[in-house]
């Protein structure tokens, strides 16, 4: 590679229409800003309990139940903060006891560590995979009967990421049949509205906003089933019996959010620009077939960067599991010849941003996001950009 060189100009006809792959914060269209200041600017700065506001938010709610096909009792619930904001709520709130999760790169263990810091909760259970890989969901039942559950109660919760975005590793939603009453709680941060799921076998389907419905951040959404509410209703009524050191937060407490909610409200102040983008990005995903149609876009633009990767003399998919690779964020390996940060900054100078690894993973990487909003044809165009730097540096 030449690393002295000046820094190459990818010629305009092959980059990208849209040039960011940012598996942080999506791309969001230029349609939808565009319908903020036209129409969601007079909501901007207005009271969150008035009916603008309160109307928005209820088209929100409506959206994804008909986007996930909610069954009949499960709820839509919303609140401020993010995911890492859920995840606390989660370990106060949905965790009775013990929480067990699986365990495959930086967001799982993310989640894992809010559960063992919790005073009032038991040891948590950790089934753990090197970063690239991941554990079976049914692999609970020997977690649960096995040395990793150790003295102690058995697990009432069960955890992991539907698609862990700092590795690229999707793992299917599908309740375990040793669950017993436990709840399943999914991390859908990355995967919502890009992968497919059948929510019946979640209790709490999760995420944050800013990633498949092209928004911004500052809010957590969760789809919960009946047993979820019935939880969260009953430890936030039970505080005192299961133990005194269970204090929860107003902001943190799932059962206020769940009763917010149903009044198309949050507890305070939510970010409406984040509430209007989602509104307008749901609107465009129903006319192009929904979630089926979302899952086609991620599965044709994933299709093309795996078959590429694995074609290539120089790359290959981190993920050696096809089953486990992830239709919504991508993480490409490139041989030793290859400087994969001085390709990401290349391609930053020529406008293409957001490919770098994320940072505690530390290999010789690519990582792309595939979020809907991305064109399947901006990720072809991204792998002939790469191609035509390397062909100029190998």
């Amino acid at each position: 590679m030449k690393k002295d060189d000046a820094v190459l100009e990818i010629p305009d006809q092959l980059k990208p229409a849209d040039g960011r792959f940012g598996a942080g914060p999506s791309r969001v269209r230029p349609e939808q800003l565009l319908r903020l200041v036209e129409v969601g600017g007079a909501m901007m700065g207005t009271s969150h309990r008035r009916p603008p506001v309160k109307q928005l938010l209820a088209a929100v709610r409506a959206g994804m139940r008909d986007l996930f096909a909610l069954p009949e009792g499960y709820e839509v619930a919303l609140g401020n903060g993010g995911t890492t904001a859920f995840w606390d709520a989660a370990t106060c709130g949905l965790v009775r006891e013990r929480a067990l999760h699986l365990v495959y790169g930086e967001f799982t263990s993310k989640f894992a560590e809010c559960t063992r810091g919790a005073p009032f909760l038991a040891d948590s259970i950790l089934v753990e995979a090197p970063a690239g890989d991941a554990p079976e969901p049914a692999a609970v039942s020997v977690a649960l009967a096995g040395p990793e559950a150790g003295a102690g109660p058995e697990a009432d919760v069960i955890a992991w990421a539907h698609c862990e975005t700092s590795t690229g590793v999707m793992v299917p939603v599908l309740r375990p049949a040793d669950a017993a009453d436990a709840l399943v709680l999914i991390d859908a941060t990355s995967a919502a509205a890009g992968l497919p799921v059948e929510i019946t076998q979640a209790d709490a389907y999760y995420f944050a906003p800013q990633k498949g419905f092209a928004s911004d951040g500052g809010l957590w959404l969760a789809l919960l089933s009946p047993a979820a509410c019935e939880r969260a209703e009953r430890i936030a009524g039970e505080r005192p019996s299961i133990g005194p050191d269970r204090w929860i937060p107003e902001f943190l407490s799932l059962q206020t959010a769940l009763e917010t909610s149903r009044k198309d409200q949050t507890y305070n102040t939510p970010a409406i620009a984040t509430l209007f983008l989602i509104c307008e990005q749901l609107q465009w995903m129903f006319a192009r077939g929904g979630l089926d149609g979302m899952v086609a876009r991620t599965r044709e633009s994933s299709n093309h960067l795996y078959e590429w990767a694995c074609a290539h003399p120089h790359a290959h998919p981190f993920v050696p599991d096809p089953t486990r690779r992830s239709l919504v964020v991508g993480t490409i390996e490139f041989g030793d010849e290859v400087d994969a940060g001085a390709l990401a900054a290349t391609l930053r100078a020529n406008g293409i941003v957001d490919v770098e690894p994320y940072r505690k993973v530390g290999r010789n990487q690519l990582r792309v996001a595939m979020y809907p909003a991305t064109d399947p044809a901006d990720v072809q165009a991204l792998t002939e950009c790469i191609d035509w730097v390397l062909e100029r540096w190998l």
